[in-house]
């Protein structure tokens, strides 16, 4: 187990202190052969960049476990094509100098066959080239910037989440909809995580609809300057494009200023478990917040995804606590997987990029995955959370838009339910 670093305890104490006042390891494998980095005949050996510790390791820490304890599920079913998957995952700290550090390691040392779901949007933009020199397929990132939906200029990338314009839009609309004449602020990270939220927010309501804007850099914990501008200006919504632990600092820091506004929340930034953990006693600071998700939801048992993702994560991750997270994690398993076996028995990095871009994949998610020759951006849509007695839940339609000055509009189709044995076929 790695010792959190300065920034990640600073943030944790930070959260404690706000709601007072208010109130890892990685895997290994052998590396392939010359022709096709990371495949032999009985594995596949892939990579990953995580913050396992930092600013942004809360509840992210516990993704790529739970990725790949899907892919220790499939393993034991006799993996993709017979060739048994080994995911190796390395601690980067949410800091774009040692992304670039542990790549070109997972790369040139490790030669891993692809990296899968490197996580963040300041993290990842800085290995965009080196994978694309090396031709590596990069696969599912772990975040909803634009940059990775560039085809042209980057052929091997794919995006996962739905992207943050999308879900800038579909946030909006609930104010258009549910909170008319309401002022309206904007607090987002400063990287392309929150500059395309606000586009999407400002795509709806438009420039004038957002009252004040604010930003934060992840290396400073105290948000009272942010939360200070809004009280003052009287805002009555504030939208977040916030990591959890800055969700959190936000939630914390208004209560102790004695603001509460309706907080509508970007996904990667709304797990509510994972916030509950982060404020502790005050965890009822949430209660209201919106959100948007396009995942199951971890406490819906009935859910036949969730009970697939629940037995798994109790045989092959240990019984970890069950978030959003773990749920997220095993959905890009299942993606990749689903992805490998339509690429076929000739594994090549060519022949897997080539099946993500056919399309036509089906999964856990709420919302369709719009993979295509002229489309790497992922999930396209998304629906509705709101916290009700502690208790985060799905309200309302599934919605879906573009990047751009699309409507936002309802998605009628239901989720499919998973293979009987739980192990995708070619889609």
């Amino acid at each position: 187990m790695q010792r959190p670093t300065r920034r990640g305890l600073a943030i944790a104490t930070a959260v404690s202190l706000l709601v007072t006042a208010a109130g890892c390891g990685d895997g290994a494998g052998s590396g392939g052969d010359a022709a096709v980095p990371g495949v032999t005949t009985n594995e596949i050996l892939v990579g990953t960049h995580m913050p396992l510790t930092g600013p942004a390791s809360a509840g992210y820490s516990k993704i790529a476990p739970a990725t790949r304890a899907y892919f220790d599920y499939v393993n034991a079913q006799g993996g993709v094509h017979g060739r048994k998957i080994t995911y190796k995952i390395v601690d980067d700290g949410y800091n774009p100098a040692n992304t670039q550090q542990v790549v070109r390691q997972l790369v040139l040392q490790d030669r891993v066959f692809a990296i899968l779901n490197g996580l963040g949007t300041p993290t990842h933009t800085g290995v965009l080239d080196f994978l694309k020199s090396n031709r590596v397929p990069d696969l599912f990132v772990a975040s909803g910037s634009r940059s990775w939906d560039q085809p042209d200029r980057y052929p091997g990338t794919f995006g996962f989440n739905v992207d943050y314009t999308v879900e800038g839009k579909i946030l909006a609309h609930h104010v258009q909809t549910a909170l008319p004449g309401r002022k309206v602020c904007f607090l987002g990270q400063n990287d392309d995580f929150g500059r395309d939220s606000l586009l999407g927010v400002e795509a709806v309501l438009g420039a004038g609809g957002v009252a004040v804007r604010e930003n934060y850099v992840t290396s400073n914990t105290n948000l009272a300057p942010q939360i200070g501008a809004f009280k003052a200006a009287g805002c009555q919504v504030v939208v977040l494009a916030t990591v959890p632990g800055f969700t959190a600092l936000a939630v914390g820091t208004a209560a102790r200023l004695g603001f509460r506004p309706q907080w509508l929340v970007s996904n990667v930034g709304a797990d509510h478990p994972t916030l509950a953990k982060q404020l502790g006693t005050a965890a009822p600071l949430l209660e209201g917040m919106v959100g948007v998700n396009y995942l199951p939801m971890q406490h819906d048992t009935a859910n036949p995804w969730i009970q697939l993702f629940t037995r798994i994560n109790r045989e092959h991750n240990g019984d970890a606590p069950f978030d959003g997270n773990t749920v997220y994690g095993m959905a890009v398993g299942y993606l990749f997987v689903q992805a490998l076996f339509a690429a076929g028995r000739d594994l090549t990095r060519e022949s897997l990029t080539g099946a993500v871009r056919r399309g036509g994949f089906q999964g856990p998610g709420l919302a369709p995955l719009r993979f295509s020759a002229t489309d790497h951006s992922g999930y396209g849509g998304g629906r509705l959370t709101r916290v009700t007695g502690g208790v985060q839940s799905y309200v309302g339609p599934t919605y879906e838009t573009d990047e751009r000055d699309g409507p936002v509009r309802e998605y009628p189709a239901a989720p499919v339910a998973p293979p009987a044995n739980g192990v995708p076929s070619t889609p």
